[in-house]
């Protein structure tokens, strides 16, 4: 799709929004009993759920404990049936990514969470996109937020995602899939809103 095809002449975009309009969201808590806390989130018909379990021990090797802090360990992926991309890419370049995503959730999450209270102890945080339809890693993080929350974990605030982008000169907020593979300019960004401190900030192209 070309960019200027993402905006209508009446200036609305392919799903009604305008453009510095967000999805709708629906969000439910506590929707995984096995688990310390859990979140399962819906940003438009992107949908993310997020287990949390700890604090607790170390599991494995306890050379790997913090003396000071808990060790904040995170899992992200794309279920299999997420989308019709998915089926088609080979795994190896979605798994790199998943890995990367993770990454970043710990960086985020490890900036949020007051893991001083919690010495040689470990927080598991799994996030797993069911569909994906854009702004899937904010999605994942802002379940991860509820989840924590859900599991009675304190944090210094909360953590807030979204995605922005541009179709030509018009900027748009939360970014669907069609908007995500026009191959603009993409922007995602994680808030610590009321520090005003930014968890992460990625940007797919140059400005």
């Amino acid at each position: 799709a070309a960019a200027g095809e993402l905006l209508s002449d009446e200036g609305y975009r392919a799903d009604g929004r305008r453009p510095t309009e967000l999805r709708k969201v629906r969000a439910r808590m506590g929707v995984f009993a096995q688990a310390d806390g859990s979140a399962y989130i819906e940003q438009g018909n992107t949908k993310a759920l997020a287990v949390v379990y700890g604090p607790h021990e170390m599991r494995g090797s306890r050379s790997k404990a913090l003396p000071d802090r808990a060790l904040v360990n995170c899992q992200y992926s794309l279920a299999t049936f997420s989308s019709a991309e998915r089926r088609r890419q080979r795994p190896p370049a979605g798994d790199r990514q998943a890995a990367e995503l993770a990454l970043h959730l710990r960086q985020t999450f490890e900036a949020a969470i007051l893991t001083t209270l919690y010495p040689r102890s470990q927080i598991d945080i799994y996030v797993q996109i069911l569909q994906a339809d854009g702004g899937n890693y904010c999605a994942g993080v802002n379940a991860a937020t509820l989840a924590l929350m859900d599991a009675g974990i304190p944090m210094r605030d909360f953590v807030c995602a979204s995605s922005a982008g541009l179709a030509e000169d018009t900027a748009l907020a939360d970014l669907s899939w069609p908007e995500e593979a026009a191959g603009g300019p993409r922007l995602a960004l994680a808030l610590l809103p009321a520090s005003g401190q930014v968890a992460l900030l990625q940007l797919s192209a140059r400005l």
